[in-house]
């Protein structure tokens, strides 16, 4: 996942989606996205649902006769501006009578009966695989019900829905691959909100991937809670579940969407450092289109924290496989995530935090201070103890170490000539355009008469922590 998709998903205040048809439909829908990106690529499957039963999606709230808000509980902040975004959804509803608020999502599935009862925010509550059941559900509501569903699925995929792609003029799009997760994370709620693992058929995945080509786009991302452990056909114990089928790993999938044209950058996110192999990293190093790029978390560096958090690997394994990426992909960029002041945390603890990230140098890193999580291994097992301001302190060290090391990276980018997929006219000039490296890294350089969605070589001449700034050069 790139940094400015991060920061749209992390920090806005929802993502609308829109879909333009030739008959007005007699329902409009409006629909936002808080989160993860998995949560922007489930709303986009709403839309088609919804529009496949009479609604057409609109940008303006007045006109909605139902508005969904999709919803993220990985941290306790995210939850707060949802809860004052549905208290401003309520004061419209005050006008509206009629309107329909539902909420979807992993919030959805963990507050219901506050949300709906005890709070009064909304009229329906569905869980992330309840969506074909939308339009029921607000018939329910239509009769003076609150309706519900949130029940958990072990075979939903939802691989036969086309995605409404909500970026008209897009060039790069999320292709959902599995959903749910197996591993059991002390600090995370996922496998509570969203199920079990299991995989889509890889020929869905291939077909999705080769019409938004034909539409234009110029990058995938294959999205997954542990795309590492994505398996066709193949159970958790390695068995073959239907011997008249194939079997497709992880690896496997990379190569045939990678042959979907060469003109198709591919990106993936996120790995597991437990499930990591090296077969899914020489299929990255014989594809030109498969971007050196690799997110892979390793939310704390000692051992005895990594236990505590149910990781299922050690620092040593964890640099060991920082190893194999090298050695095999030498210019591969890897990003992570890092987490201060988890349960019990020492500040011995902390340091070897802070020695890995200065063993590995990520190129970027996403950071946070612990969130307990309620229903979580950790909330029952362990004492959130580490006080905030200790949490604050070590945080604080973490991004300043960080921040050097992301600049010094950058640095190191200076003077080469970097392959960069033009995305827009850059946020800061209307002067310059702004795009990425499969690495990526995001450029900016003097606009020229590029176009969103170009190819064009980049000669790097200095950089920020954040950005590298650069020449566009003959291809």
């Amino acid at each position: 996942m790139s940094t400015e998709q991060k920061d749209i998903l992390e920090n806005r205040q929802g993502e609308v989606l829109e879909r333009s048809t030739d008959a007005v439909a007699a329902k409009k829908l409006y629909i936002e996205s808080y989160g993860c990106q998995m949560n922007f690529s489930d709303s986009e499957v709403v839309a088609s649902i919804m529009s496949e039963n009479g609604f057409s999606t609109t940008r303006d709230l007045e006109q909605a006769d139902v508005v969904l808000i999709n919803t993220c509980s990985i941290r306790e902040n995210a939850e707060t501006r949802v809860r004052k975004r549905l208290t401003e959804f309520k004061k419209k509803k005050a006008d509206n009578p009629d309107m329909v608020v539902g909420i979807l999502g992993c919030m959805a599935e963990r507050l219901k009966k506050s949300l709906l009862e005890q709070e009064k925010l909304v009229d329906l509550v569905a869980g992330p695989d309840a969506y074909r059941d939308l339009p029921n559900l607000i018939d329910e509501v239509g009769t003076g019900q609150k309706a519900v569903n949130v029940l958990l699925s072990r075979d939903e995929t939802y691989a036969d829905i086309s995605p409404v792609r909500l970026d008209k003029g897009g060039i790069s799009s999320f292709v959902t691959i599995m959903r749910g997760c197996d591993n059991m994370c002390s600090f995370c709620v996922v496998p509570f909100t969203r199920g079990r693992e299991r995989s889509r058929d890889p020929q869905t995945i291939v077909q999705e991937c080769q019409d938004l080509f034909a539409k234009g786009y110029k990058e995938v991302t294959l999205l997954g809670q542990n795309v590492d452990s994505y398996r066709w056909n193949i159970t958790n114990k390695g068995e073959i579940k239907n011997k008249a089928l194939p079997t497709v790993n992880f690896a496997q999938l990379l190569i045939m969407v990678a042959k979907v044209s060469p003109d198709l950058r591919v990106r993936f996110s996120t790995s597991h450092p437990k499930d990591m192999t090296d077969e899914v990293l020489t299929a990255m190093a014989a594809y030109e289109n498969i971007c050196n790029y690799i997110h892979l978390p390793v939310q704390a560096g000692n051992s005895e924290v990594l236990k505590r958090m149910n990781r299922g690997y050690s620092r040593e394994w964890y640099l060991e496989r920082i190893e194999a990426i090298h050695r095999i992909i030498p210019d591969c960029a890897v990003s992570t995530d890092i987490i201060s002041g988890f349960c019990a945390e020492t500040d011995e603890e902390h340091e070897e935090t802070l020695s890995l990230m200065d063993i590995v140098t990520f190129d970027f890193a996403y950071m946070f201070k612990y969130s307990e999580r309620p229903k979580t291994l950790a909330e029952r097992k362990f004492e959130d103890d580490v006080p905030e301001a200790v949490k604050s302190k070590r945080l604080t060290q973490i991004i300043e170490k960080q921040q050097a090391h992301s600049l010094a990276s950058n640095k190191r980018r200076i003077g080469r000539t970097e392959k960069v997929l033009v995305e827009g006219v850059s946020k800061r000039s209307e002067e310059h355009m702004s795009g990425r490296t499969g690495r990526n890294s995001m450029v900016v350089f003097p606009k020229g008469n590029f176009e969103k969605g170009d190819y064009i070589n980049v000669r790097i001449v200095d950089c920020t922590s954040a950005t590298l700034l650069g020449e566009a050069v003959e291809n």
